[in-house]
């Protein structure tokens, strides 16, 4: 193939994939920027797509310029990069609503997508690091001379808006974490965000578990304690742009009509006008009660205290702390559950290996509703084997399985192990593995 037709057949390729292109910059954008989260896919597109066709025809004009001229002869500095009549308009419009430093990181993060995908098509036409070399540097150039551009049209005058950004986001996290008086003074006040005295739900969320289902318990890594500090596992930067997309008719929103909504520690958070309605499978999400700003903290706690017995639950949806029932006292009281964890399961730490082994078979008996076959199917064992793992169990544990006290005081230590941590791996494993041994 001729050097000089692979880029314009690159580019070519890039075109007829432009929509599937849009919509991988627009869920990067999304997801890595919390501001552009907060924005619908639909006001991102347009935006996205001129950006992308001046950014190809940039590339498209480089490759006519280099086939037209002696080889190194356009490669010169005096090059210039026009921007789109009326795009910087847009970028200054924009920056009343997202903070320039993000606007800026778009840029970049919408390049790094273009450059993989325009080397994955040239790769595909056998190019060489020689070729994609000096397009490499064009493309530097032009980010930066946008870059340099999208400063000095947004000016002095969005500085303002931005820092407004920026509090608005700490002044949620302040509220939700009790940091913040609602009748503070000044820029950046809880006025200034909304109506201190409209009722708010706060709410915190993250991604479920993989496996995790609505429908039933599964036993997910126990989190970290701490009052606001689950310490989500597997969290990562796409939490609060999940969080904004599904939540979104549901969000409360400031004076200019933008979410508050943050992030705590890994988890996406803010205050919502409503409950969700439906299933929302998508993400495990606890709710507190209807509040003025005024007692927005202390339902956060009970929205986080819902959310780790949802996630130590495995499950998935909204859920209050009311709803949850003991799982969420689980949560709340840790003392109780610490001493029943010294007087039910102490024991079996004596035991090893033998003693793990015979929590997991307790666990999978009470997560299987007590039904025998089907906790031996979790844990690939034989009822019979099931059987005298229970029998030694209550030997081990002074309990009587049969004894609805006993009962309760054994799943809360269990719970209180899942929730709070320091369970051992109860995760069932096929034959083979030492843990799956009779």
């Amino acid at each position: 193939m001729e050097s000089s037709t692979k880029v314009p057949e690159a580019v070519a390729a890039l075109h007829a994939g432009f929509d599937a292109l849009s919509d991988d910059v627009i869920e990067g954008l999304r997801t890595q920027l919390p501001s552009y989260a907060a924005l619908s896919a639909d006001r991102l597109r347009p935006r996205v797509a001129a950006a992308l066709r001046n950014g190809l025809a940039l590339v498209q004009r480089w490759s006519d310029e280099e086939r037209r001229s002696p080889r190194g002869a356009a490669s010169g500095g005096d090059r210039t990069y026009d921007l789109p009549a009326g795009h910087l308009d847009e970028v200054t419009a924009l920056a009343g609503s997202l903070p320039v430093e993000d606007i800026i990181s778009a840029y970049r993060i919408g390049s790094e997508i273009v450059w993989r995908r325009f080397g994955e098509e040239m790769a595909a036409r056998h190019a060489t690091a020689e070729d994609l070399l000096p397009i490499a540097e064009t493309l530097r150039a032009w980010a930066n001379a946008t870059t340099l551009r999208i400063v000095r049209s947004c000016g002095t005058g969005n500085r303002g808006r931005t820092m407004t950004d920026r509090g608005r986001a700490a002044l949620v996290r302040a509220l939700l974490l009790g940091e913040a008086r609602p009748d503070a003074p000044g820029d950046g006040s809880v006025d200034d965000a909304y109506d201190g005295s409209v009722l708010r739900t706060p709410f915190r969320a993250r991604l479920p578990h993989p496996g995790a289902d609505a429908s039933g318990p599964l036993l997910p890594a126990a989190p970290a304690a701490g009052r606001h500090s689950p310490g989500p596992a597997g969290s990562g930067d796409g939490v609060l742009a999940r969080a904004v997309e599904l939540l979104r008719p549901w969000l409360a929103r400031d004076a200019a009509g933008r979410p508050l909504v943050t992030t705590v520690d890994g988890d996406a958070a803010g205050l919502l006008a409503g409950r969700p309605d439906g299933l929302c499978r998508g993400l495990v999400v606890g709710l507190g009660t209807p509040v003025p700003a005024s007692g927005v903290a202390t339902a956060f706690t009970h929205a986080t205290q819902a959310l780790r017995a949802a996630v130590g639950s495995g499950l998935t949806g909204v859920h209050t702390r009311e709803e949850l029932g003991l799982r969420a006292t689980v949560v709340a009281m840790p003392a109780v559950g610490e001493a029943l964890v010294r007087l039910r399961l102490a024991p079996l730490a004596e035991r090893g290996e033998e003693g793990a082994q015979l929590e997991e078979a307790a666990a999978a008996y009470l997560r299987q509703g007590m039904r025998l076959e089907a906790a031996a199917r979790l844990l690939y064992v034989h009822p019979n084997t099931l059987r005298n793992r229970l029998r030694r169990f209550e030997e081990c544990t002074g309990t009587n399985l049969r004894d609805p006290a006993d009962l309760a005081e054994i799943w809360w230590a269990l719970t209180h192990r899942r929730i709070h941590g320091t369970a051992p791996d109860d995760t069932p494993h096929p034959p083979g593995n030492a843990n799956a041994t009779t």
